[in-house]
């Protein structure tokens, strides 16, 4: 095992455990974002707090986090690069900082697409459009574009990035459980619902 296989997965988790939605709110006088909705500290719980431009900013950290350390790594091969990404992704739905309780990992998913395939990254969001305006369901939306991710990047041919966004893809149904579960009872909020 050579050297860039250890640092890609270390540097990326340390890079992904980063809680920003978490600093953010703290940083803003808010609390701390845990202890409100869902419990998260991933963007959509922070617009829960009513500042939409705090969930901006946590989504856009969120979704760097994965980029960066997966673009600096991908330099070295495309396991590199699936090894930082998912060391990133990995941290951010499970940072050692706070328990191993963080976020439910699209916007790093997300991220990480961004920097190692982004052209399949505008598909994940084409198919996130089109699932959320037929169905306004946020949760519906992400679990499908992640289920399509790894089945595209494997047409193309990019066989280690398919086998680490399905990794990724099973862990992203793992955090949404209890979205899962309120979707087949019709209980889920819609997206624009009130209340």
């Amino acid at each position: 095992m050579s050297l860039i296989s250890i640092l890609a997965p270390v540097i990326g988790y340390l890079c992904g455990s980063i809680p920003f939605g978490l600093l953010l709110t703290r940083a803003a006088g808010l609390g701390d974002v845990r202890s409100i909705g869902s419990g998260n500290i991933g963007a959509t719980n922070v617009l829960r707090t009513g500042n939409k431009g705090l969930a901006a900013a946590t989504l856009i950290l969120d979704a760097l986090k994965g980029t960066i350390p997966a673009l600096i790594f991908a330099r070295y091969g495309m396991e590199a690069g699936a090894l930082a990404g998912a060391g990133a992704f990995i941290g951010h739905i499970f940072p050692v900082w706070l328990g191993f309780k963080g976020g439910k990992g699209v916007a790093t998913y997300l991220g990480v697409l961004i920097g190692l395939a982004w052209q399949v990254a505008l598909i994940f969001g084409a198919v996130w459009l089109a699932m959320a305006v037929l169905f306004r369901y946020s949760s519906l939306a992400a679990l499908v574009a992640c289920v399509v991710v790894p089945v595209v990047l494997f047409f193309f041919g990019q066989v280690q990035y398919a086998l680490a966004f399905a990794l990724m893809s099973v862990l992203i149904f793992y955090k949404h459980r209890a979205n899962i579960e309120r979707l087949r009872a019709g209980t889920e909020g819609r997206i624009g619902a009130k209340g």
